[in-house]
């Protein structure tokens, strides 16, 4: 047995035992005639104490441990004299009558500590020495912790864990797919699944009316914090159900897991919010509602004052900070330069400042005399002591940059806090996105999507105008400003299904090539059914107070797609390529 004991488990209460622990050396000092070593594995740190009286032979050994050598020891529980209240064992260290050296370790190129001197590359290209860290380490436990609750919860709700296949067929309607070739069919290919969605849907039909899946996804797309180019999903489907069933099924799923696993209570319903309302209020589909600074529309209060920005646009819209009016002229610009950005896009930004006394001061005082701008904080709600942020422009664009604003302002007056947590569900998406480069219509979220029934009659319409005002039967999961899942009630009927892909402009013979088998599927008997997925990757980092998702994967990939830990992706050799019959146009060079 290499230990008894693991390195967080011993306790005063276990003074005067005999106990032998394994780990890894976190550091040794000498202090006097005394050595004293932290060993660490994934449990925690107890302290090692030798005595320069101690034999001569465990003296040298102790005395010549380095950091992460692999180390096996033998001795006796004792109370510390100087105890650490900070650690789980401080009360006690171990007396040692025995140390083994399982493993000597080179100096590793970063220290191993909470706050590592390590940077984001280097610390990636040795990520199982970062993995030893314990932040890494904390980000994996509640990963696993939030895995083994969402199973316990779906299963006692009767939901059956299935697999689907990794190697499926290209369907590049999203997303761009990742492609395998297939050695025995020489010149096809398989695609990696961005998300199971055909397939569960498939098993609906099939009569498994509760599905879900913690399963592994892949999207070859533009990298950010947030994203890579594999990640997970939890996976759900549901026959014989509408929105509000599937909604009220979730909703349940997330207070379980806010409650089981940070003892967080969700207070009565979780909000609800029309997708137009969170453009209009918050200039997104995933607002954070953790503060408000809500935008107005303030178009008809600034237009017609002889000020050409505003009355050459077709929308101005604004923001109340509150207790920003001590900005001063340098913070301003500096904000100013900000919404430049070509992050945000903005051409130049209007403040209105009510200092304390009342009075009001603005970039645009010379167009308007202090009551039309008192008029405009006064429908603000705007008083003494804020300062309204205006933008202009294009309505949807405008409102989007105002959005960014918002959330650059609520992170700057410290507004954000990781963890008060605020849970929303967007409903009542367009179902349809017109394209004017394309011109043609696009789906919202995918071509299964069912559009909500009280708009069938817009549905069939032949109208441009009627087909953008169809709503989709659609809602997400948001908290705290991000995404974090996304579903809808799906077409069941194949005459249905047919007349989404005459809207998106697919052909019957691509339709059937793309999407025969499911076509085909929905003629024997489909159920009424919908799901969603939610990123199983930002559930964790969300509940870790992270916005990166990067620490709650185990080997994660850099923003170009790399694993520079084992330099992935490379080029294989031309043996390979030959048995795949590919030929490659990049050079090796």
């Amino acid at each position: 047995m290499y230990r008894t004991h693991t390195c967080g488990e011993l306790r005063i209460g276990n003074a005067g035992q005999t106990v032998t622990l394994a780990g890894w050396v976190q550091k040794s000092r000498k202090l006097g005639g005394m050595t004293f070593v932290d060993l660490r594995d994934r449990y925690g740190i107890t302290q090692l104490v030798v005595d320069a009286t101690a034999d001569a032979p465990l003296v040298e050994t102790a005395s010549s441990l380095g950091r992460e050598w692999v180390i096996q020891v033998t001795g006796t529980v004792v109370e510390r004299q100087s105890k650490n209240a900070k650690m789980p064992t401080g009360d006690i260290e171990i007396s040692l009558s025995e140390i083994k050296v399982l493993n000597k370790a080179n100096i590793p190129p970063f220290t191993i500590e909470d706050e590592s001197d390590g940077g984001e590359e280097l610390r990636a290209k040795y990520r199982y020495l970062d993995l030893r860290r314990n932040p890494l380490q904390k980000a994996l436990k509640l990963r696993h912790q939030i895995a083994h609750e969402v199973r316990n919860y779906l299963d006692a709700k009767n939901f059956l864990e299935i697999e689907t296949p990794y190697l499926i067929k290209s369907t590049p309607e999203g997303a761009r797919d990742f492609v395998v070739p297939s050695r025995m069919n020489p010149g096809q290919f398989y695609a990696l699944p961005q998300s199971p969605q055909t397939f569960k849907q498939l098993l609906m039909v099939a009569g498994y009316d509760r599905y879900f899946q913690i399963v592994r996804c892949f999207r070859d797309e533009d990298l950010r914090a947030d994203r890579q180019p594999e990640f997970t999903q939890i996976d759900c489907e549901m026959s014989f159900v509408d929105q509000e069933d599937v909604l009220d099924t979730f909703e349940g799923m997330m207070r379980t897991l806010f409650k089981n696993v940070l003892n967080v209570e969700i207070e009565g319903r979780i909000p609800r919010m029309s997708w137009y309302d969170a453009m209009d209020f918050y200039g997104s589909d995933k607002p954070d509602i953790r503060f408000g600074m809500k935008i107005h529309e303030i178009t008809d209060k600034v237009q017609g004052h002889g000020f050409s920005v505003f009355d050459s646009v077709e929308y101005v819209g604004a923001i109340n900070v509150e207790g920003a009016a001590e900005y001063t002229r340098k913070q301003i610009d500096e904000i100013t330069e900000w919404v430049k950005r070509p992050q945000v896009g903005a051409k130049g930004l209007v403040y209105i400042k009510i200092n304390a006394d009342g009075s009001i001061k603005s970039s645009v005082d010379k167009f308007y005399s202090a009551e039309e701008l008192k008029a405009v904080a006064d429908y603000m709600e705007a008083k003494a002591g804020d300062m309204i942020l205006v933008l202009c422009g294009a309505k949807r664009k405008t409102q989007t940059m105002l959005g960014v604003l918002r959330l650059e302002m609520g992170n700057r007056l410290g507004l954000r806090d990781p963890f008060n947590f605020a849970p929303l569900w967007v409903v009542d998406f367009p179902l349809f996105e017109w394209d004017d480069e394309t011109q043609r219509f696009y789906a919202m979220h995918h071509p299964f999507t069912a559009p909500k029934p009280e708009h069938l009659e817009l549905y069939y319409s032949d109208k441009k105008e009627d087909l953008e005002k169809v709503c989709a039967n659609a809602y997400d999961f948001v908290l705290n400003g991000t995404e974090l899942g996304g579903g809808s009630i799906r077409i069941h009927e194949a005459d249905m299904q047919q007349r989404m892909f005459e809207i998106l402009g697919i052909s019957k013979e691509d339709a059937e090539y793309k999407f025969g088998f499911i076509i085909n599927a929905f003629k024997f008997g489909a159920p009424p059914h919908g799901g969603l997925a939610f990123g199983f990757d930002r559930v964790c980092s969300l509940f870790g107070g992270q916005e990166t998702i990067r620490d709650y994967i185990a080997f994660p990939k850099n923003n170009q797609g790399r694993d520079v830990m084992i330099d992935s992706p490379s080029y294989i050799d031309q043996e390979q390529m030959d048995e795949l019959f590919l030929e490659s146009k990049a050079s090796k060079e």
